[in-house]
């Protein structure tokens, strides 16, 4: 058992309920235990006494009387690095685009959810159990990519860096760049596509349709394209960019325009006909390309996925030729 200790709120625990930091630093610690302690207050907060519910802020010192718990880190390395090897821990670490202190980028593949639902058995969210750090801190999603789009997935390392980066989504204070490859070229070469969109219910899930100004539950929705290759006049590779971020946005913005996403379960209704070119699979073609975000320590953040597998080959039958696309970073 250990004597009296004085521990720093660190940065990333602002905001934290007392009762909450305990559990990540003394998790042998049962609430009533907690309880007893503050109410005799042997548990105090820069010397004055306090509740379980009481929001701590960096800098502060938590006064930890003895007790026959052991905290579960002093301290140590960022992440559980014990678990890197597992199944889990080695599927991150191949789509690992970016990792500091503070955020992880990863290339999310296409095909696997970034969290649980109906029919999902293994998620982003729950791979991330993985990279638990030391401290107990799992990293935290951000924002979200669709199950069948490949891509930038920003993740924050720690409580601190997840406010600062979802406050960044939230006032737009992104720039998202999508590729994706579109049935027929839209007319105009680059166009701001601004609707209504209204979430339903459906046998194969949640599905997206336009509405009218005013529709109950209706949201607006604005996105923004350029074409960057064509192949004759059957198919555009385009540049896309969502400027809000509602569900399937940029999936329903090409199908309303005429001009739907090759290989989209949802939205391309293709004539029974149609078939798929040779050498093109019947996945998903739509892909989070880029993403430019600050970086909560400061500064920017620029990442760049490289294209998953299905959009190389259909990239390479068509002939794109990636420098095209003035601009990006390959």
């Amino acid at each position: 058992m250990a004597g009296i200790e004085h521990r720093q709120v660190d940065n990333d625990e602002a905001g934290m309920r007392l009762d909450r930091w305990f559990k990540v630093h003394y998790p042998g610690l049962g609430f009533g235990q907690l309880q007893k302690l503050l109410r005799s207050g042997q548990v105090r907060v820069d010397g004055g006494r306090v509740k379980s519910d009481t929001r701590i802020q960096p800098g502060q010192v938590v006064r930890v009387p003895p007790m026959e718990v052991d905290a579960k880190v002093k301290s140590g390395p960022i992440a559980g690095r014990d678990l890197r090897h597992s199944p889990d821990g080695e599927l991150l670490s191949r789509m690992l685009l970016h990792e500091d202190d503070k955020v992880i980028v990863l290339n999310k593949p296409a095909g696997i959810a970034v969290q649980g639902g109906s029919g999902v058995n293994r998620h982003i969210d729950q791979m991330l159990e993985a990279w638990t750090s030391q401290k107990g801190e799992k990293p935290r999603l951000v924002h979200r990519l669709d199950r069948d789009t490949s891509g930038v997935l920003v993740v924050a390392r720690t409580r601190g860096a997840a406010q600062k980066l979802t406050a960044a989504f939230r006032e737009r204070d992104t720039k998202k760049t999508y590729w994706s490859l579109v049935m027929g070229v839209p007319k105009k070469r680059e166009d701001k596509i601004s609707t209504w969109l209204v979430k339903e219910q459906t046998p194969d899930g949640d599905r997206m349709r336009i509405a009218k100004h005013g529709e109950d539950g209706a949201d607006h929705a604005v996105s923004f394209y350029r074409i960057i290759e064509q192949a004759a006049q059957n198919f555009a590779w385009l540049e896309m960019e969502p400027y809000t971020g509602r569900t399937h946005q940029l999936r329903v913005h090409a199908a309303h325009i005429g001009h739907p996403i090759l290989g989209d379960p949802k939205y391309f209704d293709a004539d029974v006909n149609w078939n798929f070119p040779g050498g093109v699979q019947n996945k998903l073609h739509l892909h989070a390309r880029q993403i430019d975000i600050p970086h909560p320590s400061g500064g920017r953040l620029k990442i760049t996925a490289p294209l998953p597998p299905h959009m190389v080959q259909t990239w390479n039958l068509f002939g794109f030729d990636l420098s095209a696309a003035e601009g990006d970073d390959d």
